[in-house]
């Protein structure tokens, strides 16, 4: 992924998560009436906060050649993170019979992992030679 794209797919998450939680806290009220159903909406949406700002970090850090194909790596696993974890959520949230669902939530939490750990690999790849 290059920087452009993570840049653009982080801000446009950000945007989603505000008008998600908005949606959860004020639209949703008559749907999501079980505690469980709440909180699983509102992880979602934390999530996708979360990786939305690491998606803006990596995008900075492909700028810089000597890290960016490990920021590319990170910003593919976020993107697919996002997608797979906060998704499940969002669909279990609004349909709890959709058992399918909760499979596809571990695999969201893995590619996070990896898009952390590529993030944390690129900035280690960047430090000065002074740090070594």
């Amino acid at each position: 992924m290059n920087g452009h794209l993570a840049i653009f797919l982080g801000a446009v998450s950000m945007a989603l998560t505000v008008g998600l939680g908005a949606f959860g806290a004020h639209g949703l009220e008559e749907h999501l009436t079980l505690l469980e159903t709440t909180r699983t909406f509102e992880t979602a949406v934390r999530y996708q906060a979360w990786h939305a700002l690491g998606l803006l970090a990596l995008g900075l850090m492909t700028l810089d050649p000597a890290r960016a194909h490990l920021a590319r790596a990170g910003g593919w696993a976020f993107a697919i993170g996002t997608l797979c974890f906060s998704g499940s959520l969002y669909g279990l949230a609004l349909e709890p019979s959709a058992t399918w669902l909760g499979p596809v939530t571990p695999i969201g939490g893995v590619a996070f992992l990896i898009g952390w750990l590529s993030l944390g690999c690129a900035a280690w790849k960047a430090r000065p030679a002074s740090a070594s």
